[in-house]
């Protein structure tokens, strides 16, 4: 990675695929502390150009680790002291969604962890972690770790990611044998020739994959993808407007260290051996907000008219009471619409709930509306 300075004087980071984008004409901004493509041809565009094709996303500003043990019950012992999720009882080759969490029960970020497969009687599990908290996960994580457990940062990898209904026949058309993979799996293998560690998931709802490759080797299995005639290259706006449209959380908006996992409806991420054995950070708010409910919920909104509300817009009943705040909105290209989510009191989560949204200091109609707003096309 190499580095470079904003407008405002700061330094900012690069990936390894910055040339790319450079070369292929990219909207940089300032994103979590790296210099990002922001669109190319335009996010509604490149949006829609995923939901019908394949785009390739660059998510190498995502931080990368790997913990090493003696044995896969070692380190997952490890994660389970961090994370409410079922570690002992992942397979090697699968992949779990889980939260970092707070004494208090708040969201210090949520991860993907995959058992990998090491030596005999080496445990390997493999973390990604979002961009603006990976020197905070990192630290943590290892500050907590057993004698024995090592925690390594995989800087010299970049990560790529290819989503749409047609990445797997891209990836195929790679020499990589796609086929064999679900939702929520991970392998080695060799894309055009390229060492990479392959995981079918991704951040669009779409069908895809995320794509870990030496940093060297980044932008010549880029260019090779972006070969392909289904594929293009898609930049930040759409990676937002896409998962919003598949009602995914976004760290820093949607969820935080004052978010629990109940609140946000992440309750599919607390495994069932963890909640009875309530042997996890945040357990005591957690397991209470289980039984008697949470006081706020993260709800889909939709709009009545033509005019997005933003985050932070305030959300209010009929009644004009203060109910809650919007924390992701905008338009949906998928939908010709726009769309939202956020927290309301528990009493206005039900769907068809009507509310009033504060646009402009103008009160203006919506109703909670279930999530996904776009079905999820994943390979099950």
């Amino acid at each position: 990675m190499t580095t470079s300075s904003s407008t405002h004087g700061e330094a900012l980071a690069r990936t390894a695929l910055h040339g790319l984008h450079a070369a292929r004409g990219a909207r940089l901004v300032p994103f979590a502390g790296y210099e990002m493509p922001v669109q190319y041809e335009g996010i509604l565009a490149e949006h829609l150009h995923v939901r019908a094709a394949a785009g390739l996303f660059d998510v190498s500003h995502m931080g990368q680790a790997s913990l090493f043990g003696p044995g896969d019950e070692t380190v997952a012992r490890a994660l389970e002291a961090l994370m409410p999720g079922d570690f002992l009882g992942l397979k090697p080759g699968f992949i779990r969604y889980s939260m970092l969490l707070s004494d208090a029960g708040g969201i210090y970020d949520d991860l993907m962890v995959t058992r990998g497969r090491g030596e005999p009687g080496e445990g390997r599990y493999l973390l990604v972690v979002n961009a603006a908290r990976k020197s905070f996960d990192l630290a943590h994580i290892e500050a907590a770790l057993p004698k024995g457990v090592t925690l390594v940062r995989e800087e010299e990898r970049a990560l790529i990611a290819l989503q749409g209904p047609k990445a797997a026949a891209v990836m195929e058309a790679g020499g990589f044998a796609a086929a064999p993979m679900v939702f929520m799996t991970a392998r080695r293998g060799s894309v055009h020739g390229v060492p990479v560690s392959v995981s079918r998931s991704g951040y669009t709802g779409e069908d895809g994959f995320e794509i870990s490759v030496p940093v060297g080797e980044a932008t010549r299995l880029a260019e090779a993808l972006l070969a392909h005639p289904d594929v293009k290259p898609i930049g930040l706006g759409a990676r937002d407007s896409l998962r919003l449209e598949a009602g995914l959380c976004l760290y820093g908006s949607d969820i935080d260290e004052t978010t629990s996992p109940v609140e946000a409806g992440l309750t599919f991420a607390l495994s069932k051996r963890r909640r009875e054995a309530g042997d996890f950070p945040g357990a005591a708010r957690i397991l209470k907000e289980l039984e008697e409910g949470p006081a706020r919920l993260r709800v889909g909104i939709l709009p009545d008219g033509p005019a997005p509300a933003r985050a932070h817009t305030e959300i209010r009943g009929e009644d004009g009471a203060p109910l809650g705040e919007v924390t992701s909105g905008g338009y949906a290209p998928s939908l010709s619409r726009p769309i939202a989510m956020g927290y309301v009191a528990r009493g206005a989560a039900a769907d068809g709930t009507p509310l009033a949204l504060m646009v402009r200091d103008r009160a203006r109609a919506a109703h909670v509306a279930p999530m996904p707003f776009v079905p999820h096309r994943y390979r099950r």
